[in-house]
């Protein structure tokens, strides 16, 4: 759960940098905003996916 907040936290800290260097809609600003929302999902995905394998583990025994 650690590194799932870990990376919201620089998918923030990313948008907020990048809105504060380009205030203006850029092609490449978004490209920037898009990759760090997704890594920040992916996190997501992976927590869920191992707390559903460990609740899987935990109930079979």
């Amino acid at each position: 759960m650690g590194l799932m907040l870990i990376s919201e936290l620089f998918n923030s800290a990313i948008e907020v940098l990048c809105d504060l260097v380009e205030p203006n809609h850029n092609e490449r600003i978004r490209i920037i905003k898009d990759i760090a929302a997704a890594a920040a999902g992916i996190s997501i995905f992976v927590w869920a996916a191992i707390l559903i394998i460990e609740m899987v583990r935990f109930w079979q025994l």
